[in-house]
């Protein structure tokens, strides 16, 4: 007994000893355990992965390869580009390979039909019997077989869902190979409205704030530095740690699809705008020192698309082979540059600049004066390495837009691929020249495969070492954007803390009160707003002809009530009859067309149409006679001129302009009311007199617009845009050149400028039209 009773002492001082050395505490969740470190980071792993912690000077960290010693990579302690370069110099091509890939579009759970379809062993997901958290059978396979480890979320069927299906990926990830944890990514999501491929992701549980648009006509970059730093918490809950926006094109094109993603055609206000936008994303409530300026709140920013997608020749978009061509008819390509180089490069808070930048689909014709080339800008060395990272010293991560690798369609208005300038290089061929431009990664490709038959392409015209270095350079700056926003310590979320956080109350407030900002009253003709509650109006129903979606697939005509009449009778008597009625609501769109007719193509025409921003039918007289840009090796070889000049087309508004007469005509003299969302300039001039007053909003909510036009708030948004006064003045603009068109009068003699609104008094003018205002 003796030897037991003295080793006894003995055995407790070196268990109190080990006590007093650990600065850890560790918690058990329900799917993953939290480690507190004592002064240090936070970390989080799951017992599914298998990794195991170490313990060095009393603190804790995961041994995330598994080789039972601490990797500096693998000691948050140390600076996170340190971290980035050690972690980049273990790893090998295929798992360098996988972290240059971002992934097609997923919803959780996948969907069944169109394009983004997926499947749960094998079966669709309401014949699966699995959850709606579960991974697809896709997902999964570009988890471990292509290493990719940057993910495009889209709709999620619940905020929890989007936690529990993060902490799944993650638990995935961490498992295998250097256990680099997945960054998440989301298209804006925190729009009124979803109709888009870009904002797929909008509407539901969380804060809802205008479009960019929309937080331009604020005039007020405090509300879009807000509307960022309250959509980064709301991000991170859901295990989004990667904005793909904002979109900063300078949309100096009025007939662009794309205007109302952008911050409008000021490049003052769209400057000004981008740089809150992304300091609200980026900066974390709480820096932490060895990540440089950043934290385990901030989410990066991609800001999209350099140079600008703003001046399409013709209005047309590059998402299509008909709207390949970005044009400079007024030499100004560099203002366009602005919002990038003064605003997302040059940001006020810790983080610097924007992490990551987006190249937009098109070709800057003419602007390579270097290399002489006429390629996509995803494609151009002159583009990326020679301006973007030479002359303007960014070496972020410049990541491509989705599918420019991919093949073009069979015909020039088909959804695909978007290799435009280099149709005719193989695949693998567009991720070297993509590579040799200066690119760190390829949108939408969840394919390992021709990213390695790149690296093998380099190889024969350069060496092995020259390929590794060139993979290690673009996976260190990816891995920066991991590191530094804390993945590596804690990629994990507690779904009860996500429901408290996404959309919380105050979160919504906020977006809601930035809504009434942005909207504008246009016209108020003897005062007729505001209009008290209680009072009955009449709200005609909407037509929408049959035409053809974003995709290509075809939509049939809807007649239907605009807008949820159990919200207007919140605030109005509805009536069916003009008769009973105090006053009308004609809710209307701006309109647009598609610039592309395959029935003007089939007979012996060369396919392009005008795109129309008035509702009557519109036969350009005033076109150009011949474009500046034109060419697809591909599909119209022969064709060398893309003029539209005296063709006609229909705008996809038209059957409005009737409803608003034959609204006017019914009321026999009481106040019509005309509510237009906008998403473009748009002609007034034809029911501008016809009407008692007008109100412009960029995807609000149905109460924020009655909110104002019952009165309980002033208006006090101004236009972003130029309204023009006809469209003889849209087709004399120079497509890259901002303010240049003559803008609508009406009766009252009011100019629909940039920067014009009114409130209950008159035309506003206070600080922010002096601070933007334009001289002519």
């Amino acid at each position: 007994m003796k030897p037991k009773i003295l080793l006894l002492p003995s055995l407790l001082l070196v268990v109190f000893s080990l006590k007093a050395q650990t600065k850890w505490t560790e918690t058990i969740k329900d799917s993953h355990t939290i480690i507190q470190n004592k002064g240090g980071q936070t970390l989080g792993y799951s017992p599914k992965s298998g990794i195991k912690i170490i313990q060095v000077d009393g603190f804790a960290f995961k041994d995330l390869n598994k080789n039972n010693k601490l990797d500096i990579y693998e000691d948050w302690r140390k600076p996170v580009a340190e971290r980035a370069k050690d972690l980049a110099a273990k790893m090998t091509v295929d798992q360098m390979a996988g972290l240059m890939l971002y992934s097609r579009h997923q919803a959780i759970p996948a969907a069944e039909a169109g394009m983004f379809t997926g499947t749960y062993n094998g079966k669709p997901f309401s014949k699966s019997g699995v959850k709606s958290s579960d991974l697809s059978d896709q997902q999964v396979a570009f988890l471990t077989k292509d290493n990719l480890r940057h993910v495009l979320m889209t709709s999620v069927e619940s905020p929890t869902v989007a936690a529990t299906w993060n902490n799944n990926i993650q638990a995935l990830v961490e498992g295998i190979g250097m256990g680099i944890p997945s960054n998440n990514s989301s298209d804006p999501r925190n729009g009124a409205n979803k109709d888009a491929e870009y904002n797929a992701g909008s509407g539901g549980a969380i804060s809802q704030w205008p479009e960019e648009l929309g937080l331009a006509a604020t005039f007020d970059a405090a509300i879009t530095e807000q509307f960022g730093a309250i959509a980064a918490k709301e991000y991170r809950a859901m295990g989004i740690t990667t904005a793909l926006s904002p979109q900063i094109d300078l949309a100096t094109e009025p007939r662009w699809n794309r205007f109302v993603g952008t911050f409008g055609e000021d490049p003052k206000l769209a400057t000004a705008m981008a740089r809150a936008y992304v300091d609200g994303f980026q900066t974390s409530p709480k820096s932490i020192k060895s990540y440089e300026g950043w934290g385990n709140q901030s989410v990066n920013a991609m800001v999209k698309h350099w140079p600008s997608g703003g001046p399409e020749e013709g209005g047309r978009d590059g998402h299509f082979a008909y709207g390949k061509f970005a044009v400079y008819p007024g030499n100004n390509f560099k203002t366009h540059l602005k919002p990038f180089t003064e605003g997302a490069f040059r940001l006020r808070r810790s983080t610097k600049k924007a992490s990551a930048v987006m190249p937009y689909y098109t070709i800057s014709y003419g602007q390579d004066k270097k290399y002489d080339e006429n390629v996509g800008n995803g494609f151009s060395k002159y583009i990326i390495t020679d301006l973007l990272r030479n002359q303007y010293g960014y070496d972020g991560v410049v990541c491509t837009d989705w599918l420019i690798t991919a093949d073009e369609g069979p015909k020039p208005d088909i959804f695909s691929g978007k290799s435009w300038g280099v149709e005719k290089l193989s695949v693998a061929a567009r991720h070297y020249k993509v590579l040799m431009a200066g690119v760190d990664q390829f949108g939408g490709n969840n394919d390992i495969n021709p990213v390695l038959e790149a690296y093998q392409m380099g190889i024969k015209e350069n060496s092995e070492s020259f390929m590794r270095k060139r993979f290690e350079q673009s996976a260190v700056r990816l891995l920066l954007n991991i590191f530094r926003v804390g993945l590596f310590e804690n990629s994990y979320l507690d779904p009860n803390e996500t429901k408290a956080i996404v959309g919380k109350p105050e979160f919504m407030k906020a977006g809601y009160d930035a809504q009434l900002k942005s909207v504008v009253m246009i016209k108020n003709q003897n005062k007729t707003l505001p209009i008290a509650k209680g009072k009955t109006v009449y709200i005609p129903k909407r037509v929408t002809p049959a035409g053809i979606n974003f995709f290509g697939q075809p939509s049939p005509e809807k007649i239907e009530y605009p807008v949820n009449l159990e919200l207007i009778k919140k605030y109005y008597t509805v009536t069916e009859d003009p008769n009973k009625a105090d006053f009308a609501i004609v809710f209307i769109k701006s309109p647009i067309s598609g610039g592309y007719s395959r029935a003007d193509r089939e007979a012996g025409g060369n396919g392009y149409v005008p795109i129309s921003l008035q509702l009557k039918d519109y036969t350009a007289v005033d076109a150009r006679a011949q474009s500046i840009a034109a060419g697809d090796p591909v599909i119209d070889p022969s064709i060398t001129n893309r003029s539209y000049l005296n063709k006609t087309s229909k705008s996809n508004s038209y059957p409005d302009l009737n409803t608003i007469l034959e609204t006017k005509k019914a009321m026999k003299g009481k106040p019509v009311l005309v509510s237009v969302n906008i998403s473009n300039p748009m002609v007034f001039g034809e029911f501008e007199k016809e009407v008692d007053a007008i109100v412009g909003e960029f995807g609000v909510q149905l109460e924020a617009l009655l909110d104002i036009v019952s009165g309980k708030t002033e208006p006090s948004g101004l236009l972003p845009l130029q309204m023009p006064l006809n469209m003889t003045t849209v087709e004399k603009q120079l497509e890259d050149v901002p303010h240049d068109m003559i803008p609508y009068k009406d009766a009252a003699g009011n100019v629909y400028d940039f920067g014009f609104g009114l409130n209950w008094k008159g035309i506003i003018k206070d600080a922010r039209t002096t601070k933007y205002s334009i001289k002519k």
